[in-house]
């Protein structure tokens, strides 16, 4: 039993290690949002059934909150400082429409 809660424990680890701090991922400028969130947020955000990519708080449910979340990062997830202007519309564009808020 020890070794399994060992081995849930470290694979938790390893997962949470991956995404934090800051990501210097920068996007191709013409680069669509599902582009984007395809190669790059999927590290860590797994697209969810039913045709959503995530689900979203209803305070994050707005492009500006997501932009804001892609910049500044929290918890667990980087700040992405390099996902900036149309890209990050675009990005904050796709989340929105492929979402679903709690």
């Amino acid at each position: 039993m020890k070794k399994i809660t060992l081995l849930l424990a470290v694979s938790a680890l390893a997962s949470v290690v991956g995404c934090s701090k800051s990501d210097n991922y920068t996007p191709p400028e013409n680069a669509s949002g599902e582009d984007i969130f395809y190669a790059n947020c999927t590290k860590c955000h797994k697209p969810e059934t039913a045709g959503s990519v995530m689900t979203l708080s209803s305070a994050t449910a707005n492009k500006d909150a997501i932009i804001q979340k892609i910049h500044t990062g929290s918890m667990s997830m980087p700040a992405f400082p390099n996902i900036k202007g149309e890209q990050a519309q675009r990005l904050a564009e796709f989340i929105l429409a492929n979402s679903r808020t709690k």
